[in-house]
């Protein structure tokens, strides 16, 4: 079983997760998100390759989900995978998403949520960089980045 699937975990650096659950309506969300965040986070959308504002960035600091907040990567497992969106080795914790099934499009994915909000934040693969071997291929219309 890939270390992404459920149960499995690695270390990573501690940092703190917000332990609170966030439900709002349909409603409230697009009136907090741009309608493409709405449609990536909140309908499991996809931007455009190489057109997103974090695919190419190289900036210090932290990945946070853009409807929650919630630290998601950090840029030291930021990775330029050639695919045209940020792509990352590692959460900053693993408690800080959730994966599941995704069966859409004809094929088996996993798809990758932020575990607060559950925003739709893309998808893991295994053909990622030591130390995980993992890729997780993330929109960057669900990301907001927090320079350090």
């Amino acid at each position: 079983m890939a270390p992404w699937r459920e149960g499995r975990t690695f270390a990573l650096r501690r940092v703190s997760i917000m332990d609170e659950k966030i439900a709002k309506t349909d409603e409230q969300w697009q009136t907090e998100l741009t309608s493409e965040q709405y449609f990536v986070t909140r309908h499991k959308g996809t931007e455009p390759a190489f057109t997103g504002q974090y695919w190419n960035h190289k900036g210090r600091g932290v990945y946070r989900c853009v409807c929650c907040k919630q630290e998601l990567f950090g840029s030291d497992s930021k990775f330029g995978a050639g695919t045209g969106w940020p792509s990352f080795f590692s959460p900053v914790l693993n408690e800080s998403i959730r994966t599941e099934t995704d069966l859409t499009l004809g094929l088996s994915r996993v798809e990758v949520m932020c575990s607060r909000c559950d925003a739709h934040l893309g998808h893991v693969f295994d053909d990622g960089p030591k130390p995980t071997g993992l890729r997780y291929c993330i929109n960057s219309s669900a990301l907001r980045f927090a320079p350090k």
